[in-house]
């Protein structure tokens, strides 16, 4: 499907929406209006595989000393400076500087629209090329609860993100839920962030989930990152009813 005929579909009912006050967490999408996004992956420069592959090396050497030591800092963010890293210090510094390159890549184009449901939930539809949409239209924001609540269960709300301009998706801020249980069978995770970028100038949706079997066979694991222009300049122009 073309991304002009996403446009039309995700149209279609939005005559007559009625300006709703929209939810704190949710302040990132203007109601009912249609908004221009990709998902999209982060991609630090080819020149930083060769350190990338002395940190593996060096964690394959002594599993237990970097477990430990990946601790001392958040995910997605560079470990601070040890010698057990593998690096010289002229190396890690080269590699924190290679890090502050990354970039993000759009790879499909997402039409998003923010909803609100005749019961009071929240949804945000993603309309994707293929047709479909992305898992993060089956989530349902229940704004007495503040939580969100997908097929699996319920996303409880946890701290709020205020990620560092180092963490794999640089500064950031935003609001989180997730979803986890254990059974006989296996454990499933989900999780769904939404904010926006240190800058103000982009828009974040990060979605994952995960299900691992009862002996430790990863099951399924879907991670999603949408990105979208703030204010007007992500929203879409829709043609007036019958117009061209």
């Amino acid at each position: 499907m073309k991304f002009q005929s996403i446009v039309a579909c995700a149209t279609i009912g939005l005559l007559g929406l009625v300006q709703a006050e929209v939810p704190k967490v949710l302040d990132y999408l203007p109601v009912g209006k249609l908004v221009k996004g990709a998902t999209t992956v982060v991609l630090p420069p080819p020149e930083l595989d060769k350190y990338v592959v002395k940190l593996e090396e060096a964690a394959k050497a002594n599993p237990g000393w970097f477990e430990e030591y990946s601790k001392k800092s958040a995910p997605g963010v560079p470990l601070p400076y040890d010698p057990k890293l593998g690096l010289t210090e002229d190396e890690y510094k080269d590699y924190l500087e290679l890090w502050a390159k990354r970039e993000f890549k759009p790879v499909d184009p997402v039409i998003l629209q923010l909803k609100e449901g005749s019961d009071g939930r929240w949804s945000i539809n993603a309309a994707v090329p293929q047709g479909g949409s992305s898992p993060i239209s089956t989530l349902k924001y229940d704004p007495e609860k503040d939580a969100f609540v997908s097929p699996n269960g319920t996303l409880e709300r946890l701290e709020d993100v205020n990620a560092d301009k180092d963490s794999i998706l640089g500064a950031w801020t935003g609001h989180e839920w997730k979803f986890e249980e254990k059974t006989s069978l296996g454990e499933t995770k989900e999780n769904f962030a939404i904010g926006k970028t240190g800058d103000g100038k982009f828009g974040l949706l990060v979605y994952r989930m995960q299900e691992v079997s009862s002996e430790g066979t990863r099951l399924y694991d879907k991670s999603l990152v949408i990105r979208y222009p703030m204010g007007e300049a992500g929203v879409l122009k829709t043609p007036a009813p019958g117009g061209r």
